[in-house]
């Protein structure tokens, strides 16, 4: 009679053993992924936080109520190396275009200096490893649309020298010399001067990112370019449909070059269901940002909340599905699938785009790293996908700069 209750004694003590291993286990890989996340250089190739700094009720150094990005928030998500997009309407060109693109770089600067105890203004791979080091925030600047040189190379080499180390070839439309993804081709790709203005990127060490450009003008500016290309911030294709993300053989031929692909968190780029709803029931994303000019003028932010608003409301109703911030793992973990873990990377696209649910600001960006690590990421693969990738990248485009140059 007394075998059985110490079958059952011991049964259940080994049942229970088993799972507080379990929880400890959990528990030290939740804890490595912090360590993991914290001392690593987290950098975000595409933030649109730059708009908020014309904003009276914006604060980068303080906690804001609203938006994605500011100090304390990057602090709280280990983020430590940012670019700020320089960003205008594509329809604007010229003359202005370029002043409006140097107002909001020098914005950039201004804001570095206020709050230069935390950041640090970064031109170079080994600048953002020394702010790294150094406990700082590293900010660069990355120009989202060929339109704002104003048809002029000579712009272009000007913002070269004031620190911008990247620039997208177009945006929503098309500029004079490069078609968009969003827009009706006009060019065939890129045009030859288009293709110049690739060929001087190179030539000055200025990254060239296909991010909003259409298929043709990436495999042309893939052909010319000696340097790596960068996707700023777009996801996959194959995950996705939509025309702004990349399909497979792009990012093997992106890859082939020493490329990276830093994947958006806008949830349209990241969730097929949410595309379609969200196309079903909005229509298009730049026609709503028309309805709302009219509400908000030329306030960028303001047309942003609206958006994000109705999108709210949208999924409160249950007319847009909800979408997982687990998406974003998705997307990156088909690319290292697809071409290995040194071609991949982050570009959320904060503070210009609607964010998936569990990913509402900066803050919560250990959640990825955490996720990697779960399934089974190497610590290394994982420090290049938070922004190893992308230094690697920077530096690759310094050297055929050099390269250039010396002939």
């Amino acid at each position: 009679m007394w075998r059985i209750p110490v079958i059952v004694y011991v049964s259940c003590c080994l049942a229970a053993g088993l799972m507080s291993s379990r929880r400890v286990w959990a528990d030290d890989i939740s804890e490595r992924a912090r360590a993991l996340h914290f001392s690593s250089i987290v950098l975000d190739t595409h933030d649109d936080t730059t708009q908020r700094f014309f904003s009276k009720d914006y604060d980068l150094g303080r906690r804001n109520p609203d938006g994605h990005v500011d100090i304390p928030r990057m602090r709280e998500g280990g983020m430590n190396a940012i670019f700020f997009s320089v960003w205008i309407d594509g329809r604007i060109m010229g003359p202005r275009a370029v002043e409006l693109a140097l107002d909001q770089i020098d914005a950039v600067y201004e804001n570095v200096r206020k709050n230069s105890k935390d950041m640090v203004f970064c031109r170079t791979a080994e600048e953002v490893r020394r702010a790294h080091s150094q406990g700082k925030i590293a900010a660069l600047i990355g120009v989202e649309g060929g339109h704002m040189i104003g048809n002029d190379i000579r712009v272009l080499r000007m913002f070269g020298a004031l620190g911008v180390r990247y620039m997208t070839l177009s945006h929503f439309f098309n500029d004079e010399w490069a078609d968009s993804s969003t827009d009706k081709p006009a060019h065939n790709g890129l045009t030859d001067f288009g293709k110049d203005i690739v060929r001087e990127m190179n030539r000055q060490g200025t990254m060239v990112d296909i991010s909003h450009v259409s298929d043709k003008t990436f495999y042309d500016a893939l052909e010319v370019s000696k340097a790596p290309l960068i996707a700023s911030h777009s996801s996959v294709r194959a995950i996705s449909r939509h025309p702004r993300n990349m399909s497979d053989e792009m990012i093997k031929a992106l890859a082939a070059k020493g490329g990276v692909i830093q994947i958006n968190y806008e949830r349209n780029f990241l969730s097929e269901e949410f595309r379609i709803a969200f196309a079903a029931t909005v229509g298009d994303l730049s026609r709503m940002e028309e309805k709302f000019k009219k509400e908000c003028g030329d306030d960028s932010v303001c047309i942003d909340k609206q958006g994000t608003r109705v999108q709210n409301e949208l999924i409160a109703a249950g007319k847009l599905p909800h979408v997982s911030w687990e998406k974003i793992v998705e997307h990156i973990d088909y690319v290292v699938k697809l071409v290995g873990p040194d071609h991949v990377g982050l570009g959320s696209d904060f503070d210009g785009a609607d964010m998936p649910d569990g990913m509402e600001d900066c803050s919560k960006l250990p959640k990825i790293t955490e996720a990697l690590m779960r399934k089974g990421y190497k610590d290394d693969d994982i420090r290049k996908i938070l922004g190893g990738n992308l230094l690697r990248v920077m530096e690759q485009t310094v050297k055929v700069s050099a390269d250039l140059q010396a002939q």
